[in-house]
C-alpha cells in the first residue's frame, strides 16, 4: 500500500514540476518596450519580416542580424480566437524594417519561447 501511496505522490509531483517549468504569459501593453532577439535557427520564425526576395525588389537590404538588438515599441495587441496573441511592433527610432516596412507583426508568446523578442 506504501508503495502505491509514493508511486501517487511522485507521479503529482512530476506534473507539477512539469505544469512550473511551462511558459508564463507575458502582459503586454500597447507602448512597452521590446528587444528584438537572436533567432534559434539564423531565421526569424515567429515575426513576421518579409522574405528576401521581397525586400531586396523593394530596394531594401535584407541583412536579417542588422534587425539583433533593436529596439520596437508595440503598437497594437490582438487576441485571437485561437488563443494566441499577436502583436504589431515599429522600430523605437521611428525608422524602417529592411528600408521597407514600418509595422511588422509577431506571435508574443512563441516570439518570447523562442527568444527572438525580449522584454527591454
Amino acid at each position: 500500500m506504501i508503495k502505491y501511496a509514493m508511486a501517487l505522490l511522485f507521479s503529482i509531483s512530476a506534473v507539477q514540476a512539469q505544469n512550473a517549468s511551462s511558459f508564463s504569459p507575458v502582459a503586454v501593453e500597447v507602448g512597452d518596450l521590446l528587444e528584438i532577439g537572436r533567432p534559434e535557427y539564423n531565421r526569424f520564425k515567429h515575426i513576421d519580416f518579409p522574405p528576401a526576395n521581397l525586400i531586396i525588389k523593394r530596394g531594401g537590404i535584407a541583412n536579417y542580424k542588422r534587425a539583433e538588438g533593436q529596439q520596437v515599441v508595440v503598437t497594437s495587441v490582438k487576441e485571437k480566437k485561437n488563443g494566441r496573441t499577436e502583436i504589431k511592433i515599429r522600430r523605437k527610432d521611428g525608422g524602417r524594417f529592411f528600408g521597407i516596412n514600418t509595422v511588422i507583426s509577431a506571435d508574443l508568446q512563441k516570439a518570447m519561447q523562442s527568444g527572438e523578442l525580449q522584454t527591454r
